[in-house]
């Protein structure tokens, strides 16, 4: 596949109710950025999102649980290395399954006002947010998912033009067909995969805050600054 949208539930998010569908090869859907088209190919979410939201997929649609993403994202190192967001585990596993040219991000930018909506919703939990020791530094989980995508031939970029904490290229609706992956330093990326593979911290059950102790917070933000070196921040 080419170009694939992928939509958060940011305010900003209630924009794509407008955009013609023929822009994308599929619309991936975060937990409830379904209810803004009806028109969604996949939807994802986490073990503890309610199951009374969680639609009914019809023909052609495609509900992505735990026991999809879990592995896929295993096979990029894990959720200590690569951030325990959904924005982030949607794009995993969309590059292991999927495979596209482009992921286009929009209403992913874990930017949360102290006041007003923080959702297309509403008020909703800032989930990145939260004291998690995946989520210590946004920027380098997300300079990270950029490299690895590029590594892989996959341009990651935010449709958003508000405030974020992606550092993917911001581009137009109008520029996805031409947009290429960023270029990064493949040596600086080498040693931050080997420093991630000496440090041992993949949980291969996903449940990483059940091993919590495992991980010396000092370790992960060297790690983060090896990262945001590789994509040459």
């Amino acid at each position: 596949m080419s170009i694939l949208l992928m939509l958060g539930s940011g305010p900003q998010a209630v924009q794509a109710r407008e955009w013609p569908k023929e822009g994308f090869d599929r619309i991936l859907a975060i937990n409830n950025a379904y209810l803004l088209r009806p028109d969604w190919d996949l939807m994802i979410h986490p073990w503890d999102f309610p199951p009374k939201r969680v639609p009914q997929a019809g023909a052609g649609q495609q509900i992505v649980t735990e026991d999809d993403f879990v592995p896929a994202q295993n096979a990029f190192g894990g959720f200590v290395y690569a951030g325990a967001t959904m924005a982030f585990t949607a794009a995993y596993w969309a590059l292991h399954a999927l495979r596209p040219r482009v992921i286009a991000a929009f209403g992913c930018d874990m930017h949360y006002p102290a006041s007003g909506p923080t959702h297309f919703y509403g008020t909703g939990t800032p989930d990145p947010l939260r004291p998690d020791i995946t989520l210590r530094n946004l920027e380098a989980k997300s300079a990270r998912l950029m490299v690895l995508a590029a590594r892989a031939g996959c341009a990651m970029v935010n449709l958003s033009d508000g405030p974020s904490r992606l550092v993917f290229p911001r581009v137009g609706l109008g520029d996805l067909a031409g947009v290429q992956p960023v270029a990064f330093d493949p040596q600086a990326v080498e040693a931050a995969l080997a420093r991630e593979a000496a440090l041992g911290y993949m949980v291969a059950s996903g449940r990483y805050w059940e091993v919590a102790d495992r991980f010396d917070p000092a370790e992960l933000d060297a790690l983060d600054a090896l990262w945001m070196a590789a994509a040459g921040f």
